[in-house]
């Protein structure tokens, strides 16, 4: 079947688990090649270089069982715990020694973090004993491992062929959404029963924000206004709850994992819960549900190779909401010129919604995704569409996706540095390197 190994390969390189925000779960798995590359040594200093989008995205994010905020304790962490084959979740491994451990490290000035001038997702970590030192550098995608040295001797990388694969599947010229929902359409159930973890772990994340009031609560306070009888228990709300209230839990640093697409838990929470939602209320039988999150998945990772891993949009809303607004479509039987159409009116309507940086609003922004992509799904079945003819929609929908990649970079690159400038006002700036 065409692309049906494709869209496998694909589900397995952009679906997966993460614990805390991805750019410090990144910066961890880079210190935890580094930190095994290094041997039985015990790190004594952690130098590290991210691109802007990195840096924006991790300075003030909690990092799960920690209790602090940043690149500097997840590298740290990353560079002791050093067991890398856990990628995202690297993080899980922390135990209260290792975080003593770390502390001292943060308040001996061991770990150093630098900006980089490099477009794109670019992270390089060196970890340094007594006497040798590693360098781990990942770069392109959060897993994408490209080079690992020790001492100054290259060793083998067997991270980035995956990616690389991942990639090159969707800048295929043959590869169209259409192509990759159709294939979808047509593979067994149970090519989509992994998906039952991602409702799970995501579902758990919600209930932990809602239970805990984490972070800004925001999920915890609209339910609390649905029982007070000023907001109406109706199925957009519904979305935005659950997918504020798993913001809320992770953007805290509560240690939740989450199920995440396209490197980012965010996402994942945004491509997946919003479909989950219409799903229990709608009463859609589990399998349906399942593949439908496929196609959301599938949809987010395709947009994202346009406007790139990370940049100054919100890819929650111009990527993630817009393959949950395709999915939920999909499962309520929309045609095909209805997915079209609500991916088109999605991005009409959320293309402007910038990214500054990982932190607890994000459930504000993850909450305004979450009921548009289920408002938009609705509209557009009821054949509410955006004409052509307006600003940066084509006919075409594969055309107006690749407009929107033209809106992020380069048109949104001199955003993304008065965003990270602004931000840098805020704290001591980190050396150039």
């Amino acid at each position: 079947m065409k692309f049906r190994d494709e869209v496998i390969t694909l589900i397995q390189a952009g679906v997966k688990p993460a614990l805390g925000c991805t750019e410090p779960g990144a910066v961890a798995l880079a210190a935890a090649y580094a930190g095994q590359a290094l041997g039985t040594e015990i790190p004594t200093k952690v130098e590290v270089s991210v691109d802007s989008n990195v840096y924006k995205n991790g300075v003030a994010v909690g990092i799960p069982g920690t209790g602090k905020v940043g690149l500097a304790i997840a590298a740290a962490l990353g560079s002791l715990i050093k067991e890398p084959a856990l990628e995202l979740s690297v993080l899980s491994r922390i135990t209260p020694e290792l975080l003593t451990m770390a502390d001292t490290m943060l308040a001996g000035d061991k770990v150093d973090i630098r900006l980089n001038d490099h477009q794109g997702l670019h992270i390089e970590v060196k970890v340094s004993g007594v006497t040798s030192s590693a360098r781990a550098v990942i770069d392109g995608s959060h897993t994408n491992l490209i080079l690992l040295e020790r001492d100054g001797k290259t060793l083998s990388c067997k991270a980035a062929a995956a990616a690389a694969k991942s990639v090159a599947i969707m800048n295929n010229a043959e590869v169209t959404l259409a192509g990759i929902i159709a294939a979808v359409e047509e593979m067994p159930d149970e090519e989509f029963s992994f998906f039952a973890e991602s409702i799970r772990m995501n579902r758990a994340a919600a209930q932990a924000g809602l239970n805990g009031r984490l972070g800004m609560a925001i999920g915890a306070n609209f339910q609390d206004m649905i029982n007070e009888k000023i907001l109406t228990d109706d199925l957009v709300l519904y979305a935005k709850i659950l997918t504020a209230a798993a913001a809320d839990a992770r953007m805290s640093g509560e240690n939740v994992p989450v199920m995440s697409v396209a490197g980012s838990g965010n996402h994942g929470l945004t491509a997946i819960l919003p479909v989950v939602a219409v799903a229990e209320r709608l009463n859609v039988p589990q399998e349906k549900l399942h593949r439908a999150l496929a196609i959301s998945a599938l949809t987010t990772l395709y947009i994202k190779t346009y406007t790139g891993s990370l940049s100054a949009l919100c890819g929650c809303a111009v990527a993630a909401a817009t393959g949950a607004s395709a999915a939920i479509v999909w499962m309520l039987g929309g045609s095909r010129e209805q997915i079209d159409g609500t991916i088109k009116n999605m991005i009409a309507n959320l293309t402007g919604m910038i990214c500054d940086g990982g932190k607890v609003g994000c459930a504000l922004k993850l909450s305004t995704a979450a009921g548009v992509a289920v408002e938009t799904a609705l509209l557009t079945l009821k054949n509410v569409l955006v004409p052509d003819s307006n600003g940066i929609i084509f006919q075409s929908t594969d055309d107006s996706i690749r407009n929107l990649g033209m809106v992020s970079s380069p048109g949104m690159l001199e955003t993304d540095k008065v965003i990270l400038e602004i931000m840098l006002e805020k704290s001591k700036t980190p050396a150039v390197s």
